[in-house]
């Protein structure tokens, strides 16, 4: 893969200059396409080995004519401006966090932050493939962006320099968080001051004391090399970390009937595989993490998960108000099928 032609951050201006004029087709000389698809986590994640898998299945079922540049660990763009370049067109496919379509006009995306809304990752399969997740997508066209599928990390876990098993002990803890509103009453609720920074800024911030703890599927946690700067990992399983694959509606509109197919089929196929490993991939980080120690690594009881779970009810209310109640009654049942 080319070494990326700008550094991670990039402005306004920057963006739209690497914007591709309306109807200019991203063509190689020999004739092929290139598609660039950036995102902020490591290859060896589930997110990054599915969307390796989907390059190289192009690239194979393409004869090399089609070739899908993925650019990972924020490479390109970071958390604060990769949906800004997604709608420029300086770059044609992501795979951002379910959480960044709030910022765009998508709060309804948000219903997926929900603490303790998932028992597990078939109640989540259940809302995405039914009728909820499907419409979620097509709204994205509201943004002249395509929705083409979701794409599983697994359940996040609270990490610090403190066990984190229940409220008190996340009282006066400055906690890392994406820029989601659910997620950062989630964190009031529990007694922790959320701090909103860039996937890619966290590991440093929790080196410096920027922040004390964050929340991640260990696969995030052990690739980033947070368990060397957190000494502590409560396995709280408490929300559901996701993707949604999505392309700029100008460069797919470019693209003729059967490239489309093409692309389409090899990203189902890689998202298959990608959702298949996530809890594999979880499972491996989770005992290398163990092996190297240096991390305690705690988990909860029956009764800690009732205190964590009856501290952030409230959040349920708070989103329902924004965004409906109806959203609320319809993903609660369609997880309970």
């Amino acid at each position: 893969m080319p070494a990326p032609d700008l550094t991670r951050r990039h402005s306004l201006h920057a963006l739209a200059a690497l914007a591709w004029p309306a109807g200019v087709a991203r063509a190689q000389a020999a004739g092929g396409i290139t598609i660039r698809l950036s995102h902020v986590v490591a290859r060896q994640t589930p997110k990054g080995l599915a969307l390796e898998r989907f390059a190289q299945l192009v690239h194979t079922r393409s004869a090399g004519r089609i070739r899908v540049e993925v650019y990972p660990n924020s490479a390109l763009y970071g958390d604060a401006d990769e949906m800004q370049a997604l709608q420029l067109g300086a770059v044609d496919m992501l795979a951002p966090s379910l959480s960044k379509f709030s910022r765009i006009g998508f709060p309804e995306f948000e219903l997926f932050d929900l603490p303790f809304l998932f028992a597990d990752q078939e109640q989540v399969r259940r809302v995405q493939s039914g009728t909820l997740g499907q419409q979620l997508l097509a709204a994205l066209s509201r943004q002249r962006l395509v929705g083409l599928g979701y794409l599983d990390n697994g359940f996040k876990h609270m990490s610090a320099n403190r066990p984190l098993r229940v409220p008190a002990e996340f009282r006066g803890q400055r906690m890392r968080v994406q820029a989601s509103r659910v997620i950062a009453q989630q964190m009031r609720a529990l007694g922790a001051q959320p701090v909103v920074l860039d996937f890619g800024e966290t590991r440093r911030a929790l080196a410096t004391g920027v922040v004390d703890g964050t929340e991640n599927p260990v696969s995030n946690f052990w690739t980033q090399g947070m368990h060397e700067v957190q000494t502590h990992l409560t396995l709280t399983h408490h929300a559901y970390l996701g993707y949604a694959v999505v392309a700029q509606e100008r460069f797919w509109a470019q693209l003729g009937v059967a490239e489309r197919q093409l692309l389409v089929q090899a990203l189902h196929q890689s998202l298959v595989w990608g959702n298949a490993i996530a809890r594999q991939e979880n499972a491996q980080a989770l005992a290398a993490l163990r092996e190297v120690g240096g991390t305690q690594v705690h988990d909860l009881a029956p009764a800690q998960r009732q205190q964590l779970q009856a501290a952030t009810a409230p959040v349920y209310q708070a989103l329902g108000q924004r965004i409906g109640p109806h959203w609320l009654a319809q993903v609660q049942a369609a997880v309970q099928g």
